[in-house]
């Protein structure tokens, strides 16, 4: 299994040399033989490891376990290592964090599996930058890769639901994705490396468990080594959506920027196939979104029939507060309306308070080290007395924890927030000081350290 892991890194040039890696560790069986393999390969791909736990406080006493477990396991596994050659390689060093995620499910209004995963990404992200690592890897498997192409196909998914998961998105990779859940644990029977079951796991309750449990047995039965092809067909597709993703790339880039939005030929994107003018427009509608192309079927093919249609001036109604408009032979993607004007207002310290189209929640809270997100985080409640809200202003600048300062404005361009919305978005003024901007995140000279008392805001859309 090392071999074939390593064998795959290479293929597909995971983790170039000289880079640094965090190592998502649950306590799992397939995060413990990810961090183990990753681990005994750093000498020979030449890369730095280090290890994140995220306690999710969802289990009581056996999330608990699992954090005491890997921060265990990592510093009697993992630790100081001497070659034969006489080189050194360093301890893998271990960052933790915690949330409360059902707390936040409830304040977000999202289910517990998207709260968990948002926060956990949050946290591995922010710590990814703590640790200077170019890299986070996830434990994903060939087995998991089966079961998410299982339910894509069951809710109905085009080419990029069934390719299935990508062996890297952006900074994230997934070294495991072609072994299954039973190389893993003859791995670990192997080495006789430990590991911590999740309860929830054997729950049917959740989606992907059935699929496990239930409708898998009965394809391996039928079609044995069922797994493995779907595998394989998944990795065709996935190089056929990249051949359509291609084109339609090359057609969204003659879009220009126009009121706040963007304008493109509707004429070009009528006569392109179906499967490359969709995937244009949701090229299109992920550039107006700040990166996000989560954009239903039906929209698209509305906007595909608008592209299409006669009318000069026909318009439609697209989620996300956007319309689509004709223009003669132009197509417009534009807010729908401007965002209700954000004007300056003392927050109540702690208190719930609407300003413009955003609710603003500010509790007081112990700060546990808990991932400081660009909508949730955490201010130092020593330095701060009083906290206004109000617009961004020219020269307003932002120091980003662990990232160098610059001003809001190239902050917002750098992280793609639509341009329609800057203007709306809440400053957070400490007798003037910026103490953090909304959805961007808090300055550096405000977080509070750990085990202080501290404002907890949390930013939220009114819908």
């Amino acid at each position: 299994m090392l071999k074939t892991v390593e064998n795959f890194i290479r293929e597909q040039d995971l983790i170039p040399a000289g880079s640094t890696v965090l190592c998502a560790v649950s306590g799992g069986a397939d995060s413990i033989a990810m961090l183990h393999i990753l681990y005994r390969l750093r000498d020979q791909l030449d890369f730095t490891l280090a290890a994140a736990h995220y306690n999710h406080q969802l289990r009581g006493a056996e999330s608990d376990r699992d954090q005491r477990f890997v921060e265990q396991f990592t510093a009697l596994c993992c630790g100081e290592h001497r070659l034969a050659r006489g080189d050194i390689v360093p301890a893998v060093r271990l960052y933790t964090g915690s949330g409360d995620v059902a707390r936040q499910s409830r304040l977000r209004g999202t289910g517990i599996e998207e709260t968990a995963r948002d926060m956990r990404y949050a946290f591995l992200r922010q710590t990814a930058e703590e640790a200077g690592a170019d890299l986070i890897a996830t434990a994903h498997t060939a087995s998991d890769n089966v079961e998410t192409i299982l339910f894509h196909l069951a809710r109905g998914a085009g080419l990029r639901g069934l390719g299935g998961i990508l062996p890297r998105r952006d900074n994230i990779i997934r070294p495991l994705l072609t072994v299954t859940r039973r190389q893993v644990e003859d791995y670990l029977r192997l080495w006789c490396l430990p590991c911590m079951e999740d309860s929830s796991n054997d729950n049917d309750d959740y989606t992907r468990n059935r699929i496990r449990h239930q409708v898998l047995p009965v394809l391996e039965d039928v079609a044995p080594g069922f797994a493995a092809r779907l595998v394989n067909t998944a990795a065709l597709l996935r190089a056929d959506e990249e051949v359509l993703t291609d084109q339609a790339r090359a057609l969204a880039e003659s879009a220009r920027v126009q009121d706040g939005g963007l304008s493109v030929s509707a004429r070009a994107i009528a006569a392109a196939p179906d499967p490359v003018a969709s995937r244009c427009l949701r090229l299109l509608l992920g550039r107006l979104w700040g990166g996000d192309q989560n954009c239903g079927a039906a929209h698209l093919s509305a906007l595909l029939r608008l592209c299409r249609g006669t009318s000069p001036s026909a318009e439609l109604y697209l989620p996300r507060n956007t319309n689509a408009r004709r223009s003669y032979d132009r197509l417009l993607l534009v807010p729908r309306i401007g965002l209700i004007p954000l004007e300056v207002a003392t927050l109540s310290l702690p208190g719930h308070q609407d300003c413009g189209p955003w609710h603003i929640s500010v509790q007081r809270e112990d700060f546990r080290g808990q991932p400081q997100t660009p909508w949730d985080f955490w201010l130092d409640g020593a330095a701060i007395q009083a906290l206004t809200v109000r617009p961004r202003r020219a020269g307003d600048r932002l120091t980003p924890p662990g990232r160098l300062g610059k001003t809001v404005k190239k902050w917002m361009i750098e992280e793609r927030l639509p341009r329609f919305q800057r203007d709306a978005l809440p400053v957070f003024d400490c007798c003037g000081q910026i103490a953090a901007v909304a959805g961007l995140g808090p300055d550096r000279s405000f977080v509070p350290r750990e085990g202080q008392h501290a404002w907890h805001i949390t930013v939220s859309n009114i819908e």
